[in-house]
């Protein structure tokens, strides 16, 4: 079952091979004057310096062959050699009853599926969760959900920052205000309190605290790094306090999360693989991958080949502890080990590109990943507020995630009073659409950007019902979800007669409905789910057009009734297909 732009394609390519030129110059597209055609072939232009004949002349003899075509409505040339395309309805027809009887709208399956790992996500432990993962959660549980659809095996893991510096910050923040406590008695290794020291709250105001005070101090800092080695190395009471600020930020991290609607396979961090660190180095250090300098252990990872400048990964720093370099490298070998992937793709801010650049050419360098192996990485742009500068808090720091999330909430609630939206509903379904149109705003907002761009963060513009936005999509989901049920209160059903179109508002919303596979597909390969947030809203404009020009309820011709409201149907299935790839769910009513 092919999109319609294949078959014409397959239709064009044909006719220029009979005229003896490349079957490549059938390329079809969309046209960009809908007015004039539905669809676009420009190979004559092309063809033209090759034939060495007048493009009109070429195009000329492309409709000639095709004219009588029972696939073609109308084919006509404009300008120096354009060929205009308009479908038959039946062609429109038999496509529209492919899509409604497909449970997967037209989108084939990959013919060779791939295991694919996803990692996003990415919070530090003792930190909240700020704005800046907003987007790494938002745009890697879209790129989860786009490959599942397509075939894929998925691993999602949210890499916890658990091993690193700022842990033995806080381990030594912690000894030097309270060091009569057990973790920090050496002759003590086993029976520590069940609960930590210090609770969330505590830890977000902790850390801050003790990062100052080692930026502003060298030796407090070298106290943090020897407290940084001593709990990589196994000290029982470090390990122990570290276990605990664990607990506790994991519990809220799951918290922003699922309040987000996003799961992950895996609740792995960095300190999942530190058993698996010494072998990999030693492994390096016997095959002549890394080498000393400066007292640390580093490899080198800059090529002849290209003119980039790649410093040097660090594996070991100078007092022998690891950073997220090394962590990074050894959660690739448990990544190969556990799941045999063909495709590891990281979710994180632009500002990460060096880093993987340097991860990437390791992992090739040391024989980690074979060349069988994608390693891909999605540098998203920053959420900026008004004047594009970076978003913060009056008071200068990041937005709190948790915040940011009730902050939406409470607006997409007062955009629903506005409206009078719900308004004689209880209480607990009013609250449950809020919820749904705060999430789709934030999805739709964040998502219908590219991802390596940047964009500013407006509630308010995002919250509205008008305009491309995703509570403007919940919207039309459930106006759809409204008329197919007054049908069946009615006792009508949409059945599953034949779909049957007459009017340029039906063909041009079956043309919509055909976009899909085209668009999902453009979204797998380049990685852009903004491509399916242009075609939905698309979409969703497509049916209101349709459903302004023509009665459905009213039709008093019982099988046009019947054809309009399985293209509703298929619509609103569509819509709710693909808002979903984009993590957003639809309200019954709004």
């Amino acid at each position: 079952m092919n999109a319609l732009r294949d078959q014409l394609t397959l239709l064009m390519g044909k006719a220029f091979e009979a005229e003896g030129l490349s079957s490549d110059l059938g390329r079809v597209q969309r046209s960009g004057r809908p007015e004039l055609a539905q669809y676009q072939c420009n190979g004559a232009m092309a063809a033209a310096k090759q034939a060495k004949k007048n493009p009109r002349e070429i195009a000329s003899a492309i409709v000639e062959r095709l004219k009588d075509n029972p696939f073609f409505r109308e084919l006509d040339i404009a300008g120096p050699g354009f060929i205009n395309i308009r479908l038959a309805d039946d062609v429109l027809n038999t496509r529209s009853m492919e899509i409604a009887i497909d449970p997967r709208y037209g989108v084939a399956l990959r013919d060779h599926p791939r295991t694919v790992v996803l990692d996003f996500g990415g919070p530090n432990v003792a930190k909240p969760m700020h704005v800046g993962h907003l987007r790494s959660g938002i745009v890697g549980d879209a790129m989860q959900q786009i490959h599942k659809f397509a075939g894929d095996k998925t691993i999602s893991d949210v890499h916890l920052g658990d091993w690193g510096l700022q842990m033995g910050q806080l381990i030594s923040e912690i000894e030097l205000r309270s060091p009569d406590l057990a973790y920090f008695d050496e002759s003590v290794t086993e029976g520590y309190p069940a609960s930590g020291p210090v609770t969330l709250e505590e830890l977000e105001k902790l850390y801050p605290e003790a990062s100052a005070a080692c930026k502003a101090d060298p030796a407090r800092m070298d106290l943090a790094r020897r407290a940084t080695f001593a709990l990589q190395d196994g000290r029982p009471g470090y390990h122990a306090l570290w276990k605990t600020f664990l607990d506790v930020s994991l519990a809220a991290v799951k918290r922003e999360y699922h309040a987000l609607g996003i799961d992950f396979d895996l609740w792995k961090g960095e300190a999942d693989v530190a058993d698996m660190i010494p072998a990999m180095l030693e492994r390096f250090k016997a095959e002549g991958h890394s080498e000393e300098s400066d007292g640390a252990l580093i490899m080198r990872v800059a090529r002849n080949d290209d003119n980039k400048t790649v410093p040097p990964l660090i594996l070991l720093n100078s007092e022998g502890a690891v950073g997220y370099h090394t962590t990074d490298m050894a959660t690739i070998v448990d990544r190969v080990a556990s799941h045999d992937p063909d495709y590891i793709l990281y979710v994180t801010d632009y500002r990460q590109n060096l880093h993987f650049e340097q991860i990437f050419r390791a992992a090739r360098k040391s024989g980690i990943v074979g060349e069988n192996v994608d390693l891909g990485h999605i540098g998203f742009g920053t959420m900026n507020g008004p004047g594009n500068t970076p978003l913060k808090t009056r008071e200068g720091h990041l937005p709190k995630l948790h915040d940011l999330i009730q902050d939406a909430t409470q607006r997409a609630s007062a955009r629903l009073e506005e409206t009078g939206i719900g308004s004689d509903y209880p209480q607990e379904e009013r609250a449950d659409i809020a919820n749904k149109v705060a999430i789709a705003a934030l999805k739709f907002a964040d998502l219908s950007n590219q991802p390596h761009s940047n964009y500013i963060f407006d509630l308010d513009r995002f919250t509205t019902f008008e305009g491309k936005t995703g509570p403007y999509l919940l919207y039309a989901a459930v106006r759809i979800k409204s008329i197919l049920r007054k049908a069946r209160d009615e006792g009508i059903e949409p059945g599953t007669g034949a779909i049957s179109v007459a009017t340029d508002e039906e063909r041009d919303l079956v043309l919509a409905l055909d976009g899909f596979g085209e668009a999902f597909l453009g979204a797998y390969e380049k990685r852009g789910p903004n491509l399916l947030c242009d075609f939905v809203y698309g979409l969703a404009q497509a049916f209101s057009k349709f459903y302004a020009a023509h009665h459905i309820l009213s039709e008093s011709d019982e099988a046009l009734r019947a054809s309009r409201l399985r293209l509703a149907e298929v619509t609103l299935g569509e819509i709710e297909q693909v808002l979903a790839l984009l993590g957003i769910k639809v309200p019954d009513r709004m």
